[in-house]
C-alpha cells in the first residue's frame, strides 16, 4: 500500500457518517399566486416569443452607421433635443451578449414596462457588433428594424459619444394620457377662462 493511503486510513479511523433524519414535509395542493404566475410565465416563454418581432433575415448595418427614426407628428425641436442627448435617460437596457431572440423579448418587455411606468426617454445599448464573426452590427440592425414597429416609439436615434455613440440609441416614447393631462393642467394654471 501507498504511505499516503496508510496515513489517510489512520486519520479516518473511528469516523462515523453523519445521520440526518430531518425531512421536509411537502404539501400538495394549494400554491401561491406568485408561484402560479411564475409557472405560467415560464410556460409561455417555452411556447415561443411573445414579442411579435420578425427575426428573419434583414440587411445588416455597418457598426458605424448612425440610426435615426422620427414618427410623423413628432416636433422637430423635440427630436433635435433627443439627438443632442438633452433629455434625462429614465431607464436603460443593455443587450450585450444576447441572441437576436433574447434581445427581441427584452426590447419588447422593456418598452412595455417603460410605458406602464410613464417613462418618456429610455436608452437601449445594442453594441456596435465589432466582435461578431459574420461582420456587421446584428443587434443594431434588428433594433433599427423593430423599434418603428412599436406604436409607443415616437422616435429614436444613435446616442451621443458619452452615452455609447453608435452602440446605443435614445428612444422617445409616446406620452401617456395621464402625462398629457398633467401638462394640460400645468399650462392652464394662471390662465383666466373669461
Amino acid at each position: 500500500m501507498n504511505p499516503e493511503d496508510d496515513l489517510f486510513a489512520a486519520e479516518m479511523a473511528g469516523v462515523k457518517p453523519l445521520v440526518n433524519d430531518v425531512r421536509v414535509a411537502l404539501k400538495r395542493g394549494e400554491i401561491s399566486k406568485l408561484s402560479a404566475e411564475a409557472r405560467r410565465d415560464a410556460a409561455q416563454a417555452k411556447s415561443g416569443p411573445q414579442h411579435g418581432f420578425s427575426t428573419s433575415d434583414i440587411p445588416i448595418l455597418d457598426p458605424y452607421y448612425l440610426l435615426e427614426f422620427r414618427r410623423d407628428g413628432l416636433q422637430h425641436g423635440v427630436f433635435r433635443k433627443l439627438k443632442q442627448g438633452r433629455y434625462d435617460i429614465e431607464a436603460r437596457l443593455d443587450l450585450h451578449k444576447m441572441t437576436v431572440e433574447q434581445a427581441g423579448q427584452q426590447v419588447f418587455n422593456f418598452i412595455r414596462d417603460a410605458m406602464a411606468m410613464d417613462l418618456r426617454t429610455v436608452m437601449i445599448v445594442h453594441g456596435r457588433g465589432f466582435h461578431n464573426r459574420e461582420g456587421g452590427a446584428v443587434l443594431k440592425s434588428y433594433i433599427n428594424h423593430w423599434l418603428p414597429e412599436l406604436e409607443a416609439v415616437q422616435g429614436f436615434c444613435s446616442a451621443q459619444p458619452q452615452h455609447g455613440g453608435a452602440g446605443a440609441v435614445y428612444v422617445l416614447l409616446r406620452k401617456s394620457e395621464r402625462k398629457k393631462q398633467e401638462n394640460r393642467d400645468r399650462f392652464s394654471r394662471g390662465r383666466s377662462t373669461v
